[in-house]
């Protein structure tokens, strides 16, 4: 099996991704905060996350994943 090798950043990035993924942004944040005193550049990565959203497009989207989960 070959693997190819990652620099430092692409890892990073893609092992944050992943952990977002499976077990949430705060569980991350929390987890990470075990062992970096931080990263990156927070702006460009939120916007990378968020993007366009606004706060009222948020809260939209937390009570429309409320509401269908309720009804299942």
């Amino acid at each position: 099996m070959t693997v190819s090798t990652m620099s430092l950043q692409e890892l990073t990035s893609s092992t944050i991704q992943l952990l977002c993924r499976e077990i949430g942004v705060v569980n991350t944040a929390r987890f990470l905060n075990q062992f970096t005193v931080g990263q990156g550049n927070y702006t460009e990565e939120r916007d990378q996350l968020i993007g366009h959203w606004t706060v009222d497009d948020i809260v939209t989207e937390i009570q429309r994943r409320r509401t269908s989960t309720q009804q299942e």
